[in-house]
């Protein structure tokens, strides 16, 4: 079955767009309250046998609590995954308009590569491209791409993230680049959940052809906890669990899942995730759910920053 893993996104600023999370936070986001919540939730992962933890150099200092946590509490048996691409730029501050920007560009990639390793150093086994596209610079970038193969060779693993209502076609892309007569990327991480299923094919693909299926926005950025549909609802109600379990147990269910993210931001949430473990689905027992992609990602365009 798939594993679970944390992904730091709701815990390594002050400010994010999943639903359901203000409560979870405390009242005063201050760095010191933040890193304190970060590594509650990552104690109360590791004691739930959760072993694997995903960061990005845009989460704020995600990877700096992360690093902390890690000198303090010793663990040697973590595997971390991050990310470069975008840069965080909203200054600790809630009330912006941009709280980061993407750039796909080899001097981006080797700034945020040391920033990454300086802080995290050999813990970090995976390094994604940070949300790609298609239409990404990266596919023509001969620099970046032979920087980035350089680092493969060093013996870091690379993969991307995707997003948007086209994952698919960048998913079977990204996987033809080689540098070098090798593969560039041997893992994937996509958004799919019961909502935005569009990717299946694509990530099925991606597990044939022996790449690492990283699952994230399995609740839809809390959509599903808060609001999901009648379908989701009655079958928390005949398990005994909350909606965001089924959510992620339905990711749970797909053959091609490897590793299923939870984006927890409290030890509660996190335990409530992880009940997903409890509840056994067919892989297509909640396919009515479904939203056409275009639709389910204006809509995820649209969710406030809190």
């Amino acid at each position: 079955m798939p594993d679970f893993a944390l992904g730091l996104a709701a815990l390594g600023r002050p400010a994010y767009i999943n639903l359901g999370r203000e409560h979870a936070l405390p009242d005063h986001r201050d760095v010191d309250a933040m890193r304190a919540q970060c590594h509650a939730v990552l104690d109360a992962a590791y004691a739930a046998g959760v072993r694997r933890v995903d960061a990005a150099r845009s989460y704020g200092r995600a990877e700096e609590f992360l690093a902390q946590w890690l000198a303090t509490r010793g663990h040697q048996d973590v595997q971390v995954s991050s990310k470069w691409g975008y840069a965080y730029v909203a200054d600790w501050r809630r009330d912006v308009a941009t709280h980061e920007v993407k750039e796909h560009s080899v001097e981006q990639f080797t700034r945020q590569w040391r920033e990454t390793e300086e802080l995290l150093g050999a813990h970090v086994g995976l390094y994604n491209v940070h949300s790609l596209t298609s239409d990404s610079p990266l596919f023509g970038d001969l620099d970046l791409l032979l920087a980035l193969g350089g680092l493969r060779d060093s013996g870091v693993r690379l993969g991307f993230s995707t997003s948007g209502p086209h994952q698919g076609e960048t998913v079977r892309r990204a996987l033809e680049l080689t540098v070098e007569g090798r593969r560039l990327f041997d893992s994937v991480q996509s958004t799919w959940n019961v909502l935005e299923t569009s990717v299946g094919p694509a990530l099925a693909f991606a597990k044939e052809s022996g790449a690492e299926v990283f699952v994230k926005e399995g609740v839809a950025n809390g959509r599903l906890a808060v609001d999901p549909p009648p379908a989701v609802r009655e079958l928390a109600d005949q398990h005994g669990v909350g909606p965001d379990a089924v959510a992620l147990a339905a990711v749970r269910a797909q053959p091609w899942a490897d590793v299923v993210l939870s984006g927890a931001a409290s030890p509660e949430q996190l335990h409530a995730n992880l009940k997903a473990r409890e509840v056994d689905l067919e892989p297509d027992e909640l396919a009515a759910c479904a939203e056409p992609p275009e639709q389910y990602w204006a809509t995820r365009a649209s969710l406030p920053w809190e």
